[in-house]
């Protein structure tokens, strides 16, 4: 028959030991649970009721998805950007791509990353065959929030930036139901050395406004997407407009020396560091 082991019979490993003196008390798991959710926007911790969410949580999950399809499909105002671009002294010139809607566009994103025969003209003409050093898009892309939030701020405060690296910049391209790709046929077009894309970010049901910066040397169609560098989540809960321009600077002013950009970048400045240039 078993021995009954009585509560002073327990094993030691078993008895819960008071604190030592001094020592600092642990979070308990809500505690831990509360820190968690403060650190992310993604949805963690949520709870339960019974099987299912818990009412709020349910609420708010439909309320970030609606944001997510308005970001989609609603219009950048382009009269506003002009306008606000305007008031801080920049020359704002208007392209779209192939794709003539956002229907079409979404279904079909070759045509978002082709310049149609009319704004290729449009560009050629303003460059009047000087060329640039600097060609910036701000690209509708698939977050009209992300753009009508971001990127004027984001212009302002890199183009002093680009100005102290005496880089010439050409008038701000505004693109319709663009990708990241009519970034190159604007370049070329405008004859720039590089083109910074400024595109609405695929919306996330944790953020429906963030913005990419898509940087690349020598823009011409048919660049693989390993020829470019991202900045990425700029936004207010992402990375900061001003942390972001002074990155995007560091990446411009890295690919003048070298004369390339994306995954050769890093190697190129390598280089020219070892070689004492």
């Amino acid at each position: 028959m078993g021995k009954i082991i009585e509560p002073s019979e327990a094993e030691p490993s078993r008895v819960e030991r008071p604190e030592e003196e001094g020592a600092q008390p642990q979070p308990s798991a809500a505690e831990r649970v509360l820190d968690l959710r403060q650190m992310t926007d993604a949805r963690v911790s949520l709870g339960r009721h019974g099987a299912g969410l818990p009412t709020g949580a349910q609420l708010s999950f439909l309320l970030d998805h609606a944001r997510a399809r308005e970001a989609v499909w609603t219009s950048v105002d382009r009269a506003a950007l002009e306008e606000r671009l305007a008031v801080a002294g920049l020359d704002v010139v208007h392209v779209d791509s192939m794709a003539d809607d956002r229907s079409v566009y979404v279904r079909r994103p070759d045509l978002g990353r082709l310049l149609d025969p009319t704004s290729t003209e449009r560009l050629k003409e303003l460059a009047g065959g000087k060329g640039c050093d600097i060609a910036i898009v701000v690209a509708d892309g698939l977050s009209s929030s992300a753009v009508d939030l971001n990127a004027v701020p984001l212009i302002e405060a890199l183009a002093p930036k680009l100005g102290e690296l005496g880089l010439t910049v050409a008038s701000i391209v505004l693109a319709s139901q663009a990708r990241v790709a009519l970034g190159d046929p604007v370049g070329e077009a405008l004859g720039a050395k590089l083109t910074i894309v400024l595109v609405g970010e695929r919306p996330g049901l944790s953020a429906a406004d963030s913005l990419g910066a898509y940087i690349t040397y020598g823009p011409k169609p048919g660049n693989p997407d390993s020829g470019r560098n991202c900045v990425s989540n700029i936004r207010d809960g992402g990375l900061p407009i001003s942390e972001a321009a002074s990155i995007i600077a560091a990446l411009v002013k890295d690919m003048v020396k070298t004369g390339v950009s994306g995954v050769a970048l890093k190697a190129a400045v390598a280089k020219l560091g070892t070689s004492g240039v």
